[in-house]
């Protein structure tokens, strides 16, 4: 087991931490600006891999329902824990909120993706879309209901949604697929090469987030909500959703997939809903780095048990 746990360090977590460190280097001693690369990340690169992966990705009809149930069941269940607990400490509506957004949205987009290409192949990555694409809405209209609270408007959440330019690549990629289509093989070309690019980028993005939050001053109150939203997001998260894949039924490559995507750390876009709804962002933002940092040493643990 643990010789398992270290080849998995090693071959996945080391070779992610290359780009991660390297934006923390960079915006530490050269101030870098995530904001374009943001923009790039999320109108062209995002879009890119989603093509690439759903145009082409193997995976049944079977697998998309079952990702999609338990997308939703876990997020239900999820959303029902970290309420009862937000109660039960009697913490304030902007923390309860907080601690909601750190329970159920889970970095699986910038983070998740490049980890289960590296640990589980093109296969995994095939498993791995549907569920990317489902986090992607619930962030924007779910997410935004629990961050937004009173203010929450059915509207601006469908309208959030369909900005994302990631919703059109993956209708065109169904499509495609549905009357079994291909994209004039130059472009096919120019969309595998984009969506090659999508880790590095991403992965140097979080680095730059990570340091950012790092240099943030120090917060003291609400230590019981951080100290609860973390063993939340670490470990009832990961339990939580076994419990929910077993549930369904879920095995193999798909469950493995499924249940490290929804081990993941907190969402960084937890913590701009945070910001932009006053849902204790310091209190997300001390979680993101927290949960980030500590994953690369629960991650390759998960990893070798779910495999195993």
């Amino acid at each position: 087991m643990i010789q398992t746990v270290l080849s998995t360090l090693y071959e996945v977590i080391v070779p992610l931490s290359i780009p991660v460190l390297a934006g923390a280097l960079l915006y530490r001693y050269q101030k870098l600006d995530t904001k374009p690369l943001l923009t790039l990340y999320l109108y062209f690169l995002s879009p890119a891999i989603i093509l690439d992966t759903l145009a082409h990705a193997e995976i049944s009809y079977d697998d998309i329902y079952l990702t999609l149930a338990f997308a939703l069941l876990n997020l239900l269940v999820l959303w029902v824990v970290a309420s009862g607990l937000g109660r039960l400490l009697k913490s304030s509506a902007a923390d309860r909120a907080g601690l909601t957004l750190i329970s159920a949205l889970t970095n699986s987009v910038n983070y998740g993706l490049p980890l289960v290409l590296l640990a589980f192949g093109q296969a995994g990555l095939d498993k791995a879309s549907v569920y990317v694409i489902s986090q992607m809405i619930i962030a924007n209209t779910v997410g935004v209901y629990f961050a937004a609270r009173s203010s929450f408007s059915v509207r601006s959440a469908v309208k959030s949604v369909f900005s994302l330019p990631a919703i059109y690549a993956a209708i065109l990629a169904l499509i495609l697929r549905s009357f079994h289509l291909h994209l004039p093989a130059e472009v096919e070309r120019g969309v595998t090469m984009a969506a090659g690019a999508y880790s590095p980028v991403v992965l140097a993005i979080l680095g730059a987030q990570m340091m950012k939050v790092g240099t943030m001053p120090a917060v003291k109150e609400g230590q019981s909500v951080f100290w609860t939203g973390l063993v939340m997001r670490l470990v009832g998260g990961p339990l939580l959703a076994l419990a929910v894949l077993t549930l369904l039924g879920v095995t193999g490559t798909l469950r493995s997939v499924l249940f490290i995507l929804a081990s993941m750390p907190v969402a960084v876009n937890a913590v701009v809903l945070a910001e932009r709804f006053d849902a204790s962002p310091s209190l997300v933002s001390r979680c993101i780095m927290w949960t980030t940092l500590a994953s690369f040493a629960a991650l390759p643990v998960l990893i070798s048990a779910i495999s195993g």
